[in-house]
């Protein structure tokens, strides 16, 4: 099975709308032989990224804003790389993250450069330890990753960004209180 990153905006931006939101992509993945990996929700509850496993992009079909009445708009599937933590963990634990960094990987930066570059500055997280990395989505077009990190504040997780020398596009604190099981 594959991963598949989707970026969506939900048509009622209000904890009961998101939720209702979560309710159909789980359902929409189920019916099409897929399966909800895990997703984040922006604390202003205006976006959602999902992440998905499925035998082929073009069995996620049913995961469109035209399908889902609780979806203003859906970006995806982007296939995904996972990096930083295991596939079968990740599914055990749901882990729930606080801050979410998206960074606009630069054009000619190619998928093994990153993965040497981030296994390399890695061990420099130790340098502020408030702040844990949990997890990257590389998207396989190498567009944009999305990192995950539990921290106390922004400020940490940009210190943290800056210990590694590795940018921030947008930072978006999460809601970790709207879960999607």
């Amino acid at each position: 099975m594959s991963l598949y990153l989707y970026e969506f905006v939900p048509a009622r931006t209000d904890r009961d709308g998101v939720a209702a939101l979560l309710v159909e992509i789980d359902k929409a993945a189920a019916g099409t032989g897929g399966e909800l990996i895990e997703s984040q929700v922006t604390g202003a509850h205006d976006r959602v990224y999902a992440v998905l496993s499925a035998d082929r992009a073009e069995s996620l079909a049913e995961l469109t804003a035209a399908r889902l009445a609780e979806a203003a708009s859906v970006t995806g599937p982007d296939p995904v790389r996972l990096v930083g933590a295991e596939l079968e963990q990740l599914r055990a634990a749901r882990p729930r993250a606080g801050y979410l960094v998206e960074w606009d990987l630069p054009a000619e930066l190619d998928m093994d450069t990153y993965l040497a570059r981030k296994k390399a500055k890695a061990p420099r997280y130790a340098d502020v330890p408030e702040v844990s990395f949990l997890r990257t989505y590389v998207r396989e077009d190498m567009v944009k990753c999305l990192c995950f990190y539990d921290a106390p504040d922004e400020d940490t997780v940009r210190r943290g960004r800056a210990a590694v020398d590795t940018p921030i596009d947008r930072l978006h604190a999460l809601d970790p209180s709207v879960t999607d099981r």
